[in-house]
Order: C-alpha cells, then sequence, then structure tokens
C-alpha cells in the first residue's frame, strides 16, 4: 500500500513539473528580453534592431533591450549566442553574410546548425559603387573595359566576401587592380567622394548618396536590382553565377524551445507590418521589408554556404591567404 501511495505521488509530481513546464513555455516571455546587435551603434543594423525591440517590447508585453557587441563583422555577437542557454530571452539580429561566409574565411567557434534563424525581416543592398565623374561613367561594363586598359585601378574592399567576390570577376574578365582595404562604409565613402579609389564595395552607404547622385552603383549584390538604383544590374544579370543575397536575420540558440522560437517569430513578424519599421527601413535606409520563416531562412543560408565553398574552390582559396 505505501509502495503505491508513493507511485501515485511521485506520477503526480511529474505531471506537475510536466505542467510547470508547459505554463513556462506559454508564459514566454516573463521577464526582460536582450536584442544584440553585432556591430556599432549608428549603422542601419543598429537602427532597424531599436525599432525592431520598441515595436516586440509592445507585442512580448517585456522590455527588449538592445545591447551592441561588435567586432569580426558580426562574428563576436554570435560566437557568445552560440554559448547562451537563455532560450530566446537573448537574440541576435544581424546579416546573413556573418553566419554563411564568417565561418569560411576565418576560424569561428560557430556555424551555421549552431543556431535556429527564427526569421528574416530585410533584404539587403549592397553593391559595388564609384564616384562621380570618373573616366567611365557609371555603367559596369565601361568600367570593365577601363580596368581592362589601365592595370591598377584601384578598388576599395571592406570585408572577405567582397574581395572574394571581387577577386572572382577580375580572374574573370583579366583585371590587374590595386585592393585597398577599408574599415566600413565611414572608411570607404571618403576614397570614393574624393576620386582617391576608382570603385568600392558599399554594404549600404551609397543609400544615403541616392538623392545627391555622388556614389553611382554599378552593381547590384542583392538577388535582385537595388530599390533605390533599379539601373544597376545584379551579378547574374551581369554575367556571374554568384548568389551574394544577404538578409537580415533573427537566430537564438539551437536549444531554444519550439514555443519561445514561434513567439519570437510571432513578434517579429508584426514588427514587418508595422509603419514604425517599413518607414525606418524602406523610406530612410532604402532598403525592402521582407518576411521570411525559419524553414526558409535556414535552406537559403544552406544553399549559400554551398555556392561560397565552391566559389573558393575555383579561386583556388581564399584571397590574402594562400
Amino acid at each position: 500500500m505505501t509502495m503505491k501511495l508513493l507511485g501515485s505521488a511521485l506520477l503526480a509530481s511529474a505531471v506537475a513539473l510536466a505542467g510547470t513546464g508547459l505554463a513556462q513555455a506559454d508564459d514566454f516571455p516573463s521577464k526582460p528580453l536582450t536584442l544584440v546587435v553585432g556591430w556599432g551603434a549608428g549603422g542601419s543594423t543598429d537602427i532597424q534592431a531599436r525599432v525592431l525591440a520598441d515595436i516586440m517590447s509592445e507585442d512580448l508585453g517585456q522590455p527588449v533591450n538592445v545591447v551592441n557587441q561588435p567586432g569580426a563583422g558580426g562574428g563576436v555577437a554570435l560566437a557568445r549566442l552560440a554559448n547562451s542557454r537563455d532560450e530566446g530571452y537573448t537574440f541576435v539580429f544581424g546579416t546573413s553574410m556573418t553566419i554563411t561566409f564568417g565561418p569560411l574565411s576565418s576560424e569561428t567557434t560557430y556555424d551555421l546548425d549552431d543556431f535556429r534563424y527564427v526569421a528574416g525581416v530585410t533584404l539587403g543592398q549592397s553593391a559595388i559603387v564609384t564616384g562621380e565623374d570618373r573616366p567611365f561613367g557609371d555603367s559596369w561594363e565601361d568600367l570593365v573595359a577601363y580596368a581592362q586598359e589601365n592595370p591598377g585601378t584601384s578598388y576599395a574592399t571592406q570585408t572577405a566576401l567582397d574581395r572574394m567576390i571581387i577577386e572572382y570577376i577580375a580572374q574573370q574578365e583579366g583585371l590587374d587592380l590595386r585592393i585597398v582595404p577599408t574599415s566600413g562604409g565611414a572608411g570607404m565613402a571618403p576614397l570614393i567622394l574624393s576620386g582617391d579609389v576608382d570603385f568600392a564595395y558599399s554594404g549600404g552607404t551609397h543609400s544615403g548618396y541616392a538623392e545627391t547622385g555622388e556614389m553611382p552603383v554599378l552593381l547590384s549584390l542583392a538577388e535582385d536590382r537595388l530599390v533605390a538604383f533599379p539601373d544597376a544590374p545584379t551579378l547574374p544579370e551581369a554575367g556571374y553565377d554568384i548568389n551574394a543575397a544577404e538578409i537580415r536575420v533573427a537566430m537564438v540558440p539551437k536549444n531554444t524551445p519550439d514555443a519561445h522560437v514561434e513567439r519570437l517569430a510571432e513578434a517579429l513578424k508584426a514588427a514587418t507590418e508595422d509603419e514604425r519599421f517599413i518607414e525606418i527601413t524602406e523610406e530612410r535606409i532604402l532598403m525592402p521589408v521582407t518576411w521570411m520563416p525559419e524553414e526558409e531562412v535556414t535552406q537559403l543560408l544552406s544553399d549559400q554556404i554551398e555556392g561560397y565553398k565552391a566559389l573558393i574552390e575555383e579561386l583556388g582559396g581564399l584571397p590574402g591567404q594562400e
């Protein structure tokens, strides 16, 4: 009889604990959340993140605090997130390039399978740009012809990915370029605007010059033509079989419960439909708002990694790492 009572008590305890776990999942979030941005304050990713945080806090009923953890092109934030046990209370908002190309270009403590990709919310608008009054104008074809005739034509690079892309293009077109490393758009813009560099990679800085025309776009590195520069061809349209499309995505550790991921996704989806996020993204940053669910994001990132691996193999390794 005593054993039966003990067994019943243990069963009741197990049921109670299970019920508590369900309640905790249903109650998510029950405390403030932290949205980590892997870039410095004031950039376009940070600006978007702060608007997202405000809107999400209203939907979730808890504060969403933004913390900047810049470094390694967003890699510092992801390295810390990979070891998080916050079950969705801490999440990163960043660019897909950090997860797709980062582990291929340098040694990292994370890879694609260390995270769940809650949703993609914005399509990147990176580009190859130039300045005004260049001898080749603002046409990609004319730039290629000019560079073929003028060895040492200068290109300002910011990331390992854009360096790989331009090396591939140089190989295809027979170009002998002078590569000028820069640190972000703030380092690139003065070189382009002054004429010290012929053309350059831009992650989004060019959008600030859409009205003045001081920074014409030669090529779109997005999947489609750029919203603010529709005349610039994409990489495939220019004859290069490369998918360098960037999405901005919210990420959580792989051990995050389904219920928590789903609740975050609901809040993110509501944010993409909010006029405040649409205004800051489409009118100020000049990037299209999108909605890409977890499964679609994960597949896109996986496919992109395989494409980059093939490109690296074709080049015989990454530029600067031979």
